[in-house]
């Protein structure tokens, strides 16, 4: 299993490859993807679950890698990661299990050492 660190890497090479070049609706679905992310009513953290929670029912690993290593990034903590994975399989059925698995396993590989406390 990739790590992490070499997830997030890749992937913010690709992005740059895609982004390059791109058209504008492109560059702007990208930001604003970031910008809905964001501190607001809801914490970052909180959506940062919620986006977990939504890639877990659509049976994305990619996706789910990055909001893991957002989440936690943002002070999700176990717990709070483990009730979002609950909800996802309650909401996906039993098709998400291999994706619980995928998530447990690369939360393993994230560095916490910069996570807030």
């Amino acid at each position: 299993m990739e790590r992490a660190s070499e997830y997030a890497q890749r992937r913010l090479r690709e992005n740059e490859d895609v982004l390059e070049g791109a058209p504008l609706a492109v560059k702007r679905f990208f930001a604003l993807d970031q910008d809905v992310y964001a501190d607001g009513a809801l914490s970052k953290a909180t959506k940062e679950l919620l986006g977990l929670a939504a890639s877990t029912v659509l049976r994305c690993n990619d996706c789910i890698s990055y909001h893991l290593i957002e989440a936690v990034a943002s002070g999700a903590s176990d717990e709070e990661i483990e009730e979002a994975l609950g909800v996802a399989m309650i909401v996906g059925g039993s098709i998400t299990i291999p994706h619980l698995r995928h998530a447990k396993a690369f939360l393993k590989t994230i560095d916490r050492s910069q996570a807030p406390a």
